[in-house]
């Protein structure tokens, strides 16, 4: 081979070995994930600061502001990086406080204590996961003595939600009260939040309190309807099958609260009534003494009982009033009083009325003739069937017929629910196959590129290698045997010359007439 043609086979040869090479490196190269999306360009510094000291390959992706790192040490990566604090998210935080110069001024100092207070906020409002990115400003009046100068602090937050969130109430009103609450003098009616849009969603009005309603309220009755409905359909579904009985239930909820104290006296003590307190006091006197004139009228027996028209002797008069003189008698008896107290707290949530409504579908008949098992029929219930449902229904939902509770127990035919199709995705959208064929597409073009390198460059020159090589084995050969021959001729014509003059010398005229002789023959 000439100089060209062998320079020429080092290039295929060696072009051949960076191809594999490379592709083999290619294929094996591991894949890669997101570590960061950074939007500040002086944090995105840091960040691969740091990875060049940690040995961590990197790349970037959408113009910049996304670092990949290899898939398998992403999350050992992150938590790398999240001890030393990184990402920042472009916010100072009271790390400014920690290298304040000697001989800052109490103004510069009371900024930067600011200005960490709000980094720190925001970075606390950027951990929710709906949260992309947050500013937080403070308003913090200056301290007075005059309390007719007294200003009290505001805030307003700003934040950037992810793509497609949104913020409900009580995640608001945490970034409010989260706010609130760390700054002094700072209510949360004074703190404004507000989405990427410029909405304000910080004193949105909730429609359920303009009526009288709560969330709290609403969600308890719709649990209650639940049980409800529940315990229904579960004492139905082993009679009339699974899926062929469906039950509604409106509650009626008292939300009210009652705080009642009675007190209950009864007129007339009865038997049983204690005894307070009794005093009984009697005055009396014993027969007089003999009184009145002596004589033989005194003396005589006292006439019989008269009428109190007639008038009594006056002896006997006499008599009879000195009998009941200095006599009385007083009893005074202290009753206990009989008093009731009742202290009567009503709980909220009583059930005050039930509305339940219960339909049933139409039993399946099986036809006399197994043969046509496929055509079942609907037929309705029986009267002994809804009525045995009615009662089943009203045990399971504690009928009360003084609520003013109502049940209705229907029988119908179910509409069956048409499925809706959903097609197949073609074969050639599943993500696995297409992962999957990604991955051997990698090496197949690898074996491609080599087959085509072997077939169209080193093929060639191997086979004018076993060309050239073959040439010359067949010259090396030639020479072998031609050589012998060669050698073999020139040997006898030295042979011969030497006789040729050995006969010059001993016979010279002989020699003579030879050349002669081939001189005259044109042999010369």
């Amino acid at each position: 081979m000439g100089a060209s043609q062998k320079l020429f086979s080092l290039l295929a040869v060696a072009l051949l070995a960076a191809v594999l090479v490379v592709g083999v490196m290619w294929a094996r190269e591991p894949a890669y994930a997101v570590l960061f999306s950074i939007q500040d360009e002086k944090d995105g510094g840091h960040v691969v600061t740091a990875l060049q000291q940690q040995n961590v390959p990197y790349r970037f992706s959408q113009g910049g502001h996304t670092i990949l790192v290899p898939q398998a040490v992403v999350h050992d990566t992150r938590l790398k990086l999240a001890a030393q604090g990184l990402p920042k998210g472009g916010l100072a935080g009271f790390e400014l406080l920690e290298n304040q110069k000697m001989g800052i001024s109490q103004f510069a100092e009371q900024v930067n204590y600011q200005r960490g207070l709000e980094g720190e906020l925001a970075r606390s409002i950027q951990s929710l996961a709906v949260v992309k990115g947050a500013r937080v400003h403070l308003a913090i009046p200056k301290q007075s003595a005059f309390l007719r100068e007294d200003q009290k602090a505001s805030a307003s937050v700003l934040v950037s939600l992810a793509p497609g969130r949104s913020l409900d109430q009580a995640q608001v009103a945490g970034i409010v009260n989260l706010v609130a609450f760390s700054v002094p003098q700072l209510t949360p009616k004074n703190v404004s939040v507000i989405d990427q849009e410029g909405k304000l969603i910080s004193q949105q009005v909730d429609p359920t309190r303009d009526a009288g309603l709560d969330a709290a309220q609403i969600r308890f009755v719709r649990e209650i309807e639940n049980a409800y409905t529940q315990r229904i359909e579960s004492i139905l579904a082993p009679i009339v099958g699974n899926g062929n009985v469906k039950a509604q239930v409106a509650a009626d909820i008292d939300f009210s609260q009652t705080d009642q104290v009675a007190e209950t006296y009864r007129p007339n003590p009865t038997p049983a009534t204690a005894i307070r307190s009794q005093l009984t006091s009697e005055t009396g006197s014993g027969s007089p003494a003999a009184a009145g004139i002596p004589g033989a009228l005194s003396n005589q027996p006292p006439a019989p009982a008269t009428a109190p028209l007639v008038q009594p002797a006056q002896g006997q008069a006499a008599t009879a009033a000195a009998g009941n003189q200095n006599f009385s008698r007083n009893s005074t008896v202290n009753y206990e009083i009989d008093k009731t107290v009742r202290h009567t707290k009503g709980a909220p949530g009583a059930v005050r009325r039930l509305s339940v409504a219960v339909v049933v579908n139409y039993r399946k008949e099986a036809p006399k003739d197994p043969k046509d098992a496929a055509k079942a029929q609907a037929v309705p219930l029986s009267e002994n069937d809804l009525k045995q449902i009615n009662e089943l229904a009203r045990e399971a939902m504690g009928f009360n017929k003084e609520r003013g509770d109502t049940l209705n127990v229907a029988n119908a035919p179910f509409t069956p629910v048409e499925k809706e199709v959903v097609p197949d995705a073609p074969i050639w959208q599943s993500p696995t196959l297409i992962s999957t064929v990604l991955e051997y597409a990698r090496y197949l073009l690898i074996a491609i590129v080599g087959f085509w390198l072997w077939s169209r460059v080193v093929k060639p020159v191997l086979i004018s290698f076993a060309e050239a090589a073959a040439r010359a084995a067949a010259e090396r050969a030639a020479a072998a045997v031609e050589e012998p021959q060669t050698a073999q001729h020139q040997h006898s014509y030295e042979t011969k010359l030497a006789a040729a003059r050995e006969i010059a010398k001993q016979d010279p005229k002989a020699v003579a007439a030879m050349i002669k002789d081939w001189v005259g023959r044109g042999e010369a």
